[in-house]
């Protein structure tokens, strides 16, 4: 049995507590500053309030205002924060952590630098603790897997990534069950930038959704074929993006596309999308979805601003990324969708 502590009780990191506890481990969930009423709620009714299911019995629950004592003896810490605490979870949580404590991440997303170079989470944290002269064993969760899906029990396939296998088995071998399956690899590039790519790339299948129910009503049936144009678009501009940025291992590719795959059938990346589609601008989008924070929106921007830097250092053509400039266009200057469906289509 191991002893695990979850930051941040949304529902990603919630929903791990799930296969933790029903493994028989110590589960230690706390709310990060934001989540107070939800660790009320979960102390209350011993459920998450967007779940339909308890969690299983003896999952200890902590406000953030005791985040020193859930840490205390873990065996490894989960960060369950979304891409925006970031940088709250590098300043205030990971100095709280003791440095032979292993910390597994969930948060999904990239950062673009000044010169177009992006990197992964793990490593803006690893940069991060630098500066203050830390270090830590830093790892992530990559894959097709939602939180309400995983709290049913639905089969999930997932990948841990990180720098040292014997971590990484160790933490498969505390979470792993019936329904959670977990590969394991060190290829933290590949396996983080597919993940974070695919949130962008949902967001482009979404429009054609919109785009059919903009023709044909919004009460018509799906139409398939142009959603799986433009995924296999996706697919093929994740491909060239994995390649960009070094990933070791194109094989890791696969964790992103079934990623993406999930994203696109729910969520509120399919529901901008297909309100935009739909004909609305992006303002008025983004007021329907009254104020929701968009992961996608963000590494859509992040990756085109990047490979825009490095196309105009003669470093890669940005004529290979037609559905990433199209997706930017919309949400950074208003345009029109107007998927460039001509444009995907090659010679060879």
């Amino acid at each position: 049995m191991k002893t695990v502590t979850i930051i941040g009780s949304g529902q990603m990191g919630s929903a791990l507590a799930f296969p933790l506890r029903e493994n028989g481990n110590e589960v230690r969930l706390v709310g990060t500053h934001l989540d107070r009423e939800i660790i009320d709620a979960c102390r209350a009714t011993n459920r998450h309030p967007k779940f339909k299911y308890d969690f299983p019995e003896g999952v200890r629950f902590f406000q953030v205002d005791d985040v020193d004592e859930a840490i205390d003896g873990a065996d490894f810490v989960i960060c369950g924060v979304s891409s925006f605490g970031v940088e709250w979870f590098g300043t205030e949580i990971m100095p709280r952590i003791p440095e032979e404590t292993p910390i597994l991440s969930v948060t999904k997303g990239l950062q673009n630098l000044e010169d177009g170079t992006l990197i992964t989470y793990p490593e803006v944290w690893r940069r991060m603790l630098a500066e203050r002269g830390l270090k830590r064993n830093l790892n992530a969760i990559g894959g097709p897997c939602t939180s309400y899906e995983l709290v049913f029990h639905d089969q999930t396939q997932v990948s841990f990534c990180g720098e040292d296998m014997d971590t990484l088995r160790m933490m498969r071998e505390t979470m792993r069950t019936s329904y959670y399956h977990i590969s394991i690899t060190t290829d933290v590039v590949g396996v983080e930038s597919a993940v974070a790519l695919k949130n962008a790339y949902a967001f482009g299948v979404a429009l054609t959704i919109g785009l059919n129910q903009r023709e044909h009503g919004i009460d018509s049936e799906l139409h398939f074929n142009s959603q799986a144009a433009v995924f296999g678009q996706a697919t093929r501009e994740m491909a060239k993006s994995l390649a960009i940025q070094g990933a070791p291992d194109l094989d890791n590719l696969c964790v992103g596309v079934g990623d993406l795959y999930v994203t696109v059938y729910g969520g509120r990346t399919r529901l901008i999308g297909t309100l935009l589609g739909r004909g609305l601008s992006i303002d008025e989008a983004l007021e329907q979805l009254q104020g929701v924070t968009l992961e996608s929106l963000v590494v859509s921007r992040r990756v085109a601003e990047a490979f825009r830097m490095k196309a105009a250092a003669g470093e890669i053509d940005i004529d290979e990324f037609p559905l990433l400039c199209h997706i930017d266009d919309i949400i950074s200057n208003g345009a029109e969708v107007d998927i460039p469906w001509e444009r995907f289509t090659y010679e060879g």
